[in-house]
């Protein structure tokens, strides 16, 4: 159950949006994680569906790093409670150091997955970057799924259900130790979209204390609300991180993923979701992950995360005023 008040709809002063650096891709061409195989294919099909071209042709700069190397998927059962672990492990390890270079560069780095466990990497080095810089971290995690399992709970081992959990802290060392500490405390991390929670693991959300906007909540209060609550308070030097998983999207729409669950947010909801972030001109770092092309229907889901992504990045029918969004409510 949500612990979310409907905030005050009176926006306050527009913060100055910081110059836009050099965009990273960063392909991370693996299921290692998942449950369905195919996810490994998502950083070209992005690709193929015109996202490096989009965002030049936003005025961006941007560099594509390709594709990371790594393990292969053994496609083994699971063993003590983990599927995989030696090969998430050196996943996320490697997605580390990609990403932890791009913000030492001072360039902002866009992980393309591959399945969702390979946000550990990425978010570790983003948490140990603010750290680092003094600069405070929310992450806004779009998924259906709250990922936030552990070994002891899981129904399948699969590793791409724990990210939430380890980067809060619970899971083995070498995950949720990447950064060398604990990378999130749980007001740094506010979900949205989500609908389908394990049986145990809904309790255990409740104890790790972290803001879920669920899909009731949504219907309930509506997504500008919605987005107001998860942005509210965020300081002029704040980075803010988005973790996109596409199944948080309603599989009439994005049906290219390997964990569909109905009722997910519509097209518009997610589109002003993306514009309400571009508007505060905090973001600092992306995750789209959990893109399957061999369940999609003619990239029709690639296309769409391009779109999505555009409007991340400030894509807008008419020019608007910053100051007078709800984005930019304290």
């Amino acid at each position: 159950e949500c612990r979310c008040a409907l905030p005050s709809p009176h926006p306050s002063k527009p913060r100055p949006n910081r110059p836009m650096t050099t965009i990273r891709l960063i392909g991370a061409p693996t299921d290692i994680g998942a449950s369905v195989r195919g996810a490994g294919l998502g950083p070209d099909a992005l690709r193929v569906a015109g996202l490096p071209d989009a965002l030049q042709m936003r005025g961006l700069q941007v560099t594509d790093q390709g594709n990371l190397p790594g393990p292969p998927n053994p496609w083994q059962p699971p063993h003590a409670g983990y599927r995989h672990l030696p090969e998430v492990v050196a996943w996320n390890q490697s997605i580390y150091r990609a990403v932890e270079a791009a913000l030492a560069h001072q360039q902002l780095p866009v992980l393309l997955g591959g399945d969702h466990c390979l946000a550990i990497g990425s978010i570790s080095a983003v948490a140990r970057h603010c750290r680092a810089t003094g600069r405070p971290l929310r992450v806004l995690w779009f998924d259906a799924h709250a990922d936030a399992n552990t070994a002891h709970i899981t129904p399948s081992g699969n590793v791409h259900g724990m990210p939430a959990a380890c980067l809060l802290g619970h899971g083995p060392e070498a995950l949720t130790r990447l950064g060398g500490a604990v990378a999130l405390q749980p007001h740094q991390l506010h979900q949205i979209g989500v609908r389908s929670v394990d049986a145990e693991e809904r309790a255990f959300v409740a104890t790790l204390g972290y803001e879920v906007f669920d899909m009731r909540y949504i219907d309930e209060f509506g997504m500008r609300a919605t987005m107001e609550r998860a942005l509210a308070g965020l300081p002029p030097d704040a980075h803010l991180h988005v973790s996109f998983d596409m199944d948080c999207m309603d599989p009439e729409i994005a049906p290219g993923v390997g964990t569909a669950v109905r009722g997910g947010p519509t097209y518009r909801e997610i589109q002003l979701c993306m514009e309400m972030i571009a508007d505060t001109g905090l973001l600092g770092s992306v995750d789209l992950v959990e893109l399957n092309p061999a369940l999609d229907v003619r990239n029709q889901t690639a296309t769409l995360a391009v779109d999505l992504v555009e409007s991340l990045f400030g894509k807008s029918t008419l020019v608007r005023n910053p100051a007078a969004s709800p984005a930019m409510s304290a």
